[in-house]
């Protein structure tokens, strides 16, 4: 190597401005290092590339200003080794800037001295390679994917034969890479997709450079599979030059779990049928399609008659095959497009899309009726089957389902083994009932009920014989309310034996409060046939009057109403009596309205009979309600009952019951039902004003009438 003095002028030729012109202006970073390895001069591109000034780093080692916590420490120990030796020597090492960013360098290190006419030290010229390094490490990750991932990888040429392929190709396909090299990807064709389908995957990578979907391909062992492929077109530099670059993963087993979720989720694992869920979705689409077509459907719930008695008898592996025979049957009876859905149990829901069921009907409970053999033995069934059709009925898919499961309940309940549709008034109706119920029971719980108290009055000497008890409720949003507008819905409910209790308690307390003010009043209490057939009615009254010992039960009267049928007359003489025994009177009420008058007569302990309020309103207008009410009086005459006519609004109206020998009258005539605050004040002017008299417009003066 030549001295540097042996090429700087005047007899080299090359001056040392110049070279130092060449340091100035170069890209590469040059450094002078000193004997002991510590910065003499950096140039410009160094500055500009580190941020580190050369006033800043003079004197300094490159360690201390060029290496960070990344900076590999062999490649360190590899240069303290060349440095010490005096070696010149070449090395890529991660340096940091000065504001800590990272960037690698080709360091080459020259030592120069004595040699070279100069001082004893070294020059380090340094290319930046961070572009080059990040694209090899870009290659190793690509290579590393290539080699480790899950997914099949093949890299076919311009011509569409392949390149490459990665080993989870060869695990999927079973081909090995020396096997496909050079081949078309068509190796694995399936044969399932038409000429049509690739077809179309050319055109759309021709277009837009890709596509991915799902395809069946064929295994090396012949075995097909499904697998998700995506295919890429991509362009290099050189002009005209592109691979297609295949991925795909085998999801055929992915498929398979898919199709057992949805087997497990949506159909029935007994018979294969549609459980409720799909059938709720099929429902749905058919709707929809019914609207667009100008079509109707309909919707049935089936239920086996006395299924229960067949898993008893035979066990429920018979129970089973009874239930997928029936189901098979089913499914044949049906047309195309309809669906038989098994709900659970021995219920079946049915999705007829057709306007002409006509027969259907028929036809199903027939199917159903057909002997099925099992186990040696033979079971005959029944059904018992609800309609409702869409459009008539205008409910959601789940709406139409409840509702042709109401319709099956009625069926059930007309005598089994035959349909019954749905009725949506009657349906409104049991909703309005329902809801009612539900805010009768909040009233009942908040207190919110109310006893008014009507007088009644002895036509002998116009006495106050007593008081009935009728029930109010004092509503928080709509304000008193009569029992005609929320009774109707109690009765036969399960409302109706609480509310009876919580009727008969009030009223005996109320007496009971009287009693404690010195008045001697008596009280009638309405009593429903539900809540005296009650079990508990009898015991629970006798609780209550022992919690009273003070009370004369006497003064107590429980009105029957007649108008309600009493299923079983030997019991309710029994209750009756023993209400008896316990010192209550007994009223019939409302007599002459039912079919069981006399009946009621002849089996049950009486104490007073009351002529219902329709006959006496009429009578003075109508010959055949002034018979009944004369017909009443005498019938009770002969039975020794005294008679209460209700719905007396007039004096001539109570002259006339007089006359015919009526012993006692309530009604509007003599007053309202009041409140229970007011009743004794009333019934002392009543006591001071007992001697009325009839004007000759008939009316009576005086208190009331």
């Amino acid at each position: 190597m030549p001295k540097l003095t042996d090429v700087l002028a005047p007899g080299g030729g090359i001056d040392a401005e110049r070279l130092a012109l060449v340091a100035a202006t170069t890209p590469n970073l040059v450094l002078f290092l000193d004997e002991a390895g510590t910065i003499e001069w950096v140039n410009p591109s160094f500055e500009q590339q580190t941020g580190h000034l050369l006033a800043d780093v003079r004197g300094r080692h490159p360690r201390d200003v060029l290496y960070g916590p990344d900076t590999d420490p062999e490649t360190v120990a590899r240069i303290n080794r060349h440095l010490h030796r005096g070696d010149t020597f070449a090395e890529d090492i991660l340096h940091y800037t000065r504001s800590g960013t990272p960037y690698w360098v080709h360091s080459y290190c020259v030592p120069i001295g004595r040699e070279q006419g100069v001082a004893p030290g070294y020059i380090v010229i340094q290319n930046n390679i961070s572009d080059r390094k990040h694209s090899e490490r870009g290659l190793r990750i690509a290579a590393s994917v290539f080699d480790r991932s899950h997914e099949a990888i093949l890299i076919t040429d311009q011509n569409n034969r392949i390149l490459d392929v990665n080993p989870a190709f060869s695990r999927i396909t079973g081909y090995s890479r020396d096997e496909v090299l050079g081949l078309n990807p068509a190796i694995l064709s399936s044969g399932r997709h038409s000429k049509a389908y690739y077809q179309s995957m050319w055109r759309s990578i021709e277009k837009t450079d890709h596509w991915r979907g799902e395809i069946w391909n064929r295994r090396k062992n012949g075995e097909e599979f499904i697998e998700m492929l995506s295919i890429s077109r991509v362009h290099l530099d050189e002009p005209g030059q592109h691979y297609f670059v295949a991925a795909f993963s085998d999801i055929t087993a992915l498929k398979n779990h898919a199709r057992e979720l949805d087997r497990a989720a949506n159909y029935d694992d007994l018979t294969g049928l549609p459980n409720r869920q799909l059938l709720e979705e099929r429902l749905r689409s058919a709707c929809n399609h019914a609207d667009r077509q100008g079509r109707r459907l309909s919707v049935c719930c089936l239920d086996l008659d006395g299924f229960k008695a067949v898993n008893n008898r035979l066990g429920h592996n018979a129970g089973d095959q009874v239930l997928r025979t029936l189901a098979e049957r089913l499914t044949q009876t049906l047309r195309s497009g309809d669906t038989v859905a098994r709900a659970g149990g021995d219920e079946f829901v049915l999705l007829l899309q057709s306007d002409d069921t006509s027969n259907v009907y028929h036809r199903l409970l027939s199917v159903i009726g057909e002997p099925i053999p099992v186990e040696g033995q033979s079971v005959t069934l029944t059904a018992s089957l609800g309609i409702t059709c869409y459009p008539e009925d205008t409910a959601d898919a789940e709406g139409l389902i409840r509702h042709a499961d109401q319709a099956m309940y009625s069926a059930k309940e007309k005598g089994r083994n035959q349909f019954h549709f749905f009725d949506a008034d009657l349906d409104q109706h049991r909703q309005r009932r329902r809801q009612q119920l539900t805010e009768l029971t909040r009233a009942l719980e908040n207190e919110e009920f109310e006893l008014y108290f009507q007088p009644q009055i002895r036509l002998s000497d116009w006495s106050l014989a007593g008081f009935e008890a009728l029930i109010r409720w004092r509503h928080p949003e709509t304000g008193l309310l009569s029992p005609g507008e929320f009774l109707p819905y109690v009765e036969n409910s399960h409302l109706e034996v609480p509310l009876g209790q919580w009727v008969l308690k009030e009223a005996i307390h109320q007496l009971n409060t009287w009693q404690e003010a010195g008045s001697d009043l008596t009280v009638s209490i309405n009593i429903t046939a539900q809540h005296l057939m009650d079990r508990s009615f009898a015991d629970y009254l006798e609780s209550y009057l022992h919690s009273h010992p003070e009370l004369d039960p006497a003064r107590v009267t429980l009105e029957v109403l007649e108008s309600t049928a009493l299923e079983d007359t030997r019991h309710a003489n029994q209750v009756l009596t023993r209400c008896r025994d316990l010192g209550l009177q007994v009223a019939l009420d409302d007599f002459g309205t039912g079919f069981s008058s006399l009946t009621y007569l002849r089996t049950l302990p009486i104490d007073l009979i009351k002529i219902d309020q329709s006959f006496v309103r009429n009578m003075l207008d109508s010959a055949s309600d002034k018979a009944i009410v004369e017909s009443v009086i005498f019938l009770a005459q002969r039975f020794d009952h005294p008679v209460l006519a209700e719905g007396v609004e007039n004096g001539e109206q109570a002259r006339l019951l007089a006359h015919m020998g009526c012993n006692q009258i309530q009604g509007y005539g003599i007053a309202p039902p009041i409140p229970a605050g007011d009743v004794l004040d009333w019934a002392s002017r009543w006591h001071r004003q007992r001697q009325p008299v009839v004007d000759q417009d008939g009316l009576i003066e005086g208190e009331g009438i």
